[in-house]
């Protein structure tokens, strides 16, 4: 079994409470314990840092109420889970055509199909699913890569530019000087290319890729 959160484990307490129709304050006096040991206040919610009841604690309060580990753990299953974030995605192929982004590189207009990516706390990010081999061994076809258009891409990094010449480009970021751009090909064609930064749309890291 994986380890409980702190969530899971005060939702818990207040559903066992709950189940003996008493408050937690309740429960706790009952087991011994400070009557305020498992109030709001002391778990830090909100802006403050977590914090969790002793196993001194819970196991008195198991203990008082003969309810066992394994039945307190499945209360668990009360806390909400996270809803995965939703992300647009499209492939590689159609990316290039007119409307799909706006100035800044970020997904706009229709065309667009969505998957549930769960955890994802950038804003603004995308998904490019590649088709064919022309970028393997790198990326190969069904690959599907987690593009942010707000993180600043760094030397060495992978990327997707746009060109004002309406061109979509993965390449890695080689140099990046006051005029232009240096970009080292992925695929087995060896395309590096050097872009003067008037004809960079704009430009796009990538932050991850599904293999």
């Amino acid at each position: 079994m994986s380890s409980l959160s702190h969530t899971e484990i005060w939702t818990a307490i207040d559903a066992l409470a709950e189940r003996f129709d008493m408050s937690p304050s309740a429960m706790a006096k009952m087991a011994g314990l400070d009557p305020t040991a498992f109030n709001r206040s002391k778990r830090g919610e909100g802006d403050s840092r977590p914090r969790w009841p002793s196993t001194e604690s819970l196991a008195k309060v198991l203990e008082a109420t003969g309810v066992g580990f394994s039945e307190f753990a499945a209360l668990t299953e009360r806390a909400p889970r996270p809803n995965p974030r939703v992300v647009p995605l499209i492939g590689f192929a159609q990316a290039g055509a007119e409307g799909l982004f706006d100035e800044a590189g970020a997904p706009s207009g229709a065309g667009w199909d969505e998957i549930d990516f769960p955890g994802l706390a950038d804003e603004g990010v995308y998904a490019l699913e590649i088709t064919g081999d022309a970028l393997a061994p790198v990326y190969r076809d069904g690959d599907r890569l987690l593009v942010s258009p707000s993180v600043e891409p760094r030397r060495g990094d992978r990327v997707v530019v746009r060109t004002s010449g309406g061109d979509l480009l993965i390449k890695e970021l080689a140099r990046i000087t006051a005029r232009s751009l240096e970009l080292a090909s992925l695929g087995g064609d060896g395309k590096d290319q050097t872009l003067d930064l008037a004809e960079v749309v704009w430009i796009a890291r990538i932050l991850w890729a599904s293999q």
